[in-house]
């Protein structure tokens, strides 16, 4: 009931965390709406699967929120629902009115990022879905365009602050990388690794663009592997190649990047200041994305064709990202006395 999800706070509460540090929490007003699980989607599409299966039945108009999309949406398990509307400048602006609003409190509550997104065909297919242990920011860069950069470069992005590709950053933001809880990576991995995911005639027609028996005509599957943001919604085996060994370069080779999307450094930058904050606990924070396309193209397609191709992977992207993150927010429900806490 509407009494799951507030509270009236008068001290500060302590949350405790396996292996990280605990955060400065800070007082709260009186009456605050308090989610377990907070999912963030980033468009309409990928937010109707939510509202249809996941009985939101409160809604809560919070000031800075999108105007297209200017509600928290809430069920009676205290999971509650919010988009951001697509790009940098939305997901960071919504998010960052989450985190510092006096409406809610997220301090103990688990932050799912889920959405759709490119996909290297070397590590994923039409439909699968993959946690993010790295999430690397591709577009503080450098670029020259490739008709006029030195010919013996293989790339025309490189570090800030650096004057060809290879060398490490001189200049920093400070949102370049984020690493998440590695410990709730991979227990949000083996609560969905064998969900059942929803595959279509058209994905599999897609699929055999590539070589029988490669990764990219695989049927959905669930793995962990990095994922890399831009506002720019590029595609191609050269930029594709050169965000790659640019995450690599930014982690010292830890990162492995399957997936591209348009908005999590930047949420996650929101999210991280709320924490810093003391307003939410970042150790609770997961980031899911799904194949809606590859992107890149497939052996005898230009990128061209390949971005024209886009849409059959479409469908089940949106619908997995529901199947998986649901997966791992309905054991958080169930089993909150074992999530309280921290993982």
């Amino acid at each position: 009931m509407i009494g799951t999800f507030f509270k009236y706070l008068s001290a500060t509460v302590a949350i405790s965390t396996t292996g990280f540090a605990q955060p400065v929490l800070a007082a709260l007003p009186a009456t605050t709406v308090t989610p377990k699980v907070l999912i963030v989607t980033m468009f309409g599409s990928e937010a109707k699967p939510w509202e249809q299966h996941a009985k939101f039945t409160h809604t809560y108009p919070l000031p800075g929120l999108s105007a297209d999309y200017p509600d928290l949406k809430c069920n009676d398990q205290a999971v509650c629902m919010l988009t951001t509307a697509m790009g940098y400048a939305n997901a960071a602006t919504t998010l960052t009115s989450v985190a510092f609003s006096s409406q809610l409190d997220l301090r103990q509550t688990y932050i799912i990022i889920a959405g759709i997104g490119g996909v290297d065909p070397q590590k994923g297919t039409l439909g699968s879905a993959h946690w993010a242990q790295y999430v690397i920011d591709g577009g503080l860069v450098h670029r020259i365009d490739a008709r006029q950069m030195p010919k013996e470069w293989t790339t025309g992005m490189f570090a800030l602050g650096t004057i060809h590709p290879g060398e490490k950053p001189k200049w920093h933001a400070g949102s370049e990388v984020f690493e998440l809880n590695g410990a709730l990576v991979n227990k949000a991995y083996m609560l969905s690794k064998n969900v059942e995911l929803l595959d279509t005639p058209e994905a599999q027609a897609d699929r055999k663009m590539f070589p029988v028996g490669s990764v990219a005509t695989k049927a959905p599957f669930v793995s962990v592997c990095d994922t890399v943001s831009a506002d720019t919604f590029w595609v191609g085996s050269a930029i594709a190649n050169a965000m790659d060994q640019y995450a690599k370069l930014l982690t010292d080779g830890a990162a492995d990047v399957c997936t591209s999307q348009m908005e999590d450094n930047a949420s996650l930058t929101a999210l991280k200041r709320g924490a810093d904050a003391g307003k939410l606990d970042f150790n609770r924070v997961l980031v899911l994305r799904t194949a809606s396309d590859y992107d890149q193209e497939a052996p005898g397609q230009t990128p061209v064709q390949a971005l024209a191709a886009n849409g059959s992977g479409y469908k089940p992207a949106v619908v997995n990202a529901y199947r998986v993150a649901d997966a791992v927010t309905q054991d958080i429900i169930a089993h909150w006395a074992q999530w309280q806490d921290g993982i």
